[in-house]
């Protein structure tokens, strides 16, 4: 089974459980955190890559525990006409995932590699990276 990119939000009074502890534990669910902002004051959201033979019982769960599951929308992909090669975001990509094809020297990027961090976008001169919903 392919791993499902997903988005989980939940509020303040479920911010100190254990859910994804639960996924993988309960479920057999194998888990990549992209991102994650958890805070005990406020909002919780995790973006996670999620893989596993009972990968719907564990959504049916993290619902029951009152976590809103969305599928991520988001992807970042390089615009090959505005690309440069100049390089800049091969240095700073953290999985590797922009990296130059030698001899040719060309930027590259392989989007299965990409954790949405969205360096890139910060640092490439020419805004050849963009965020797509």
């Amino acid at each position: 089974m392919a791993a499902k990119k997903i988005i989980l939000r939940f509020g303040k009074d479920i911010s100190d459980k254990p859910i994804i502890y639960h996924l993988a534990k309960d479920y057999g669910l194998v888990f990549n955190i992209i991102k994650a902002n958890v805070n005990p004051n406020k909002e919780g959201t995790v973006v996670l890559e999620l893989t596993g033979e009972h990968y719907e019982k564990g959504l049916e769960f993290l619902e029951s525990e009152g976590v809103r599951v969305q599928p991520l929308a988001e992807q970042l992909s390089r615009n090959e006409e505005k690309c440069t090669s100049c390089g800049a975001c091969t240095d700073i990509c953290p999985t590797g995932a922009l990296y130059l094809n030698r001899p040719s020297m060309e930027v590259m990027f392989d989007s299965d590699n990409c954790v949405l961090c969205q360096i890139c976008l910060k640092v490439c001169p020419v805004k050849a990276m963009e965020v797509k919903f």
